[in-house]
C-alpha cells in the first residue's frame, strides 16, 4: 500500500484562522457538491424521534446481578446501530472538564504557537487541518490535534503542547480512565459474541493494544450549509470512545439512507465499536452561529498484527468478508485516501 509522503500537498491553512478572518463566504477548496451537503438526508430528532441507545454500565463495573442486561443491551446495540452512549462510565466528571478547559485554552492560543506542533502526513500527530493526501480534495471546516497516548512507547512528547502546564498530566490521565474503559466494553462485546471475555483484548495485541486522541475544534463557518466540519467515514480502529459537546450537536450517524442526529446525554461517552459488529458511518455538521469541541479516544489493534475473522465466528457458510491485513497497513491506506464514507473498508473485501 506504499509509504505515507513526508509532506501536505500544499500549505496548510487553519480553519480558525478563516473563522476568525471575518469572511462571508467559504473558500472552493472548502465547499462540498451538492450531494454530499447536509440537506434533506438529515433526520433532525426530538424528543419523539429515533431512539439513540444510552446503556448503564454500571452493573459491568460493580459486578450487579444486572450485569448480563448490560450486556444484552450492548450487543443489541452493537448489531441494530453499531453505536450507543454509556453513563455511570466511572470516569471522574471533573476530570472531563479539566480536559475540555485546557485544550479550550490550546486551541484559543495564538496561532503561532499552535504552528509550532504542526503535523505532517507520516503520522498525523500534532495540530492540523487535514486529512488525506490528495491534493485535489475539498477539505472539512475543522482543525485538530491527534497525540498517540498508549502504549508509552508510542509517545512522541516534542509533539505534546507545553501550554497549558496542566494539559500533558490532564490528558495522560484521561487517556488511562478511557483505554481501561474501552477494554471493559471490549470485554462485554467479545462475550456477547460467545467467545472468551479476553479472546478480542488479546486478539488485537494485549498489553500492546494503542490508544490514541483527536482532539477536534470545528470553528464558527458563515455557509455551514455548504460544508462540513468532518467528512462521512467510518473509523479504522478498534472501538471510538467520543466525548461530544454537550452544548451543541453537530455529531450524525447513518442510519438506512438517513443521517440522525446524535443529542449527546450530559455525561454520556459515545462509543462507536467500528468492525467489531458493524461499522458505523458518521459525519460531523459545520454551524454559523457557535464553535463546537469535541474528544474521539481511538482504541486500535496492535499496528503489525494481522487483522482478520476470528476462526469462532466463519465457517463454510459464513465465510470471512475480508482478507486479513495489518492495522499499520489499513490505517496507512485510510490516511493516504482521507474520508470517503465506508468506500475504503468496502474496497478490501475479499474475493
Amino acid at each position: 500500500m506504499g509509504y505515507p509522503p513526508s509532506e501536505w500537498p500544499e500549505p496548510i491553512v487553519p480553519v480558525q484562522s478563516l473563522s476568525n478572518s471575518g469572511i462571508t463566504e467559504i473558500p472552493s477548496k472548502y465547499i462540498k457538491p451538492p450531494i454530499d451537503r447536509p440537506s434533506l438526508d438529515s433526520f433532525h430528532n426530538s424528543e419523539t424521534d429515533l431512539y439513540i441507545p444510552v446503556i448503564d454500565i454500571s452493573p459491568l463495573i460493580n459486578g450487579s446481578d444486572r450485569t448480563d442486561e448490560a450486556m444484552h443491551a450492548i450487543s443489541h446495540a452493537c448489531k441494530e446501530w453499531g453505536f450507543f452512549q454509556v453513563v455511570n462510565h466511572g470516569v471522574a466528571p471533573d476530570l472531563v472538564q479539566k480536559l475540555r478547559a485546557a485544550w479550550r485554552e490550546f486551541f484559543y492560543s495564538p496561532m503561532e504557537a499552535k504552528k509550532a506542533y504542526a503535523n505532517d502526513p507520516k503520522t498525523y500527530e500534532g495540530y492540523g487541518s487535514r486529512v488525506g493526501v490528495d491534493k485535489e480534495a475539498i477539505l472539512d471546516w475543522g482543525d485538530y490535534f491527534f497525540l498517540y497516548l498508549l502504549p508509552e512507547s508510542t509517545k512522541n512528547l516534542n509533539k505534546w503542547p507545553e501550554l497549558p502546564p496542566n494539559l500533558r498530566e490532564i490528558t495522560e490521565e484521561y487517556g488511562e480512565k478511557v483505554m481501561k474503559l474501552s477494554k471493559m466494553l471490549i470485554k462485554a462485546i467479545s462475550t456477547s459474541l460467545g467467545l472468551d471475555e479476553n479472546y478480542m483484548l488479546r486478539a488485537f495485541g494485549g498489553d500492546n493494544i494503542a490508544g490514541t486522541l483527536r482532539v477536534n475544534y470545528y470553528p464558527k463557518c458563515p455557509q455551514p450549509e455548504l460544508t462540513l466540519g468532518l467528512s462521512p467515514h467510518s473509523d479504522p480502529g478498534f472501538i471510538t470512545v467520543l466525548l461530544a459537546d454537550e452544548h451543541v450537536k453537530g455529531c450524525q450517524v447513518k442510519k438506512g439512507d438517513l443521517w440522525v442526529d446524535i443529542k449527546p446525554k450530559t455525561g454520556a461517552f459515545i462509543v462507536l465499536t467500528n468492525a467489531i459488529y458493524k461499522s458505523v458511518e458518521h459525519r460531523v455538521l459545520a454551524n454559523a452561529e457557535t464553535e463546537r469541541f469535541s474528544f474521539a479516544f481511538f482504541c486500535n489493534p496492535k499496528g503489525d498484527m494481522a487483522i482478520g475473522s476470528a476462526p469462532e465466528l466463519v465457517s463454510p457458510l459464513s465465510k470471512p468478508l475480508y482478507e486479513p491485513i495489518t492495522f499499520n497497513e489499513y490505517r496507512l491506506y485510510v490516511r493516504n485516501k482521507g474520508p470517503l464514507g465506508k468506500s475504503q473498508v468496502e474496497s478490501l473485501k475479499a474475493a
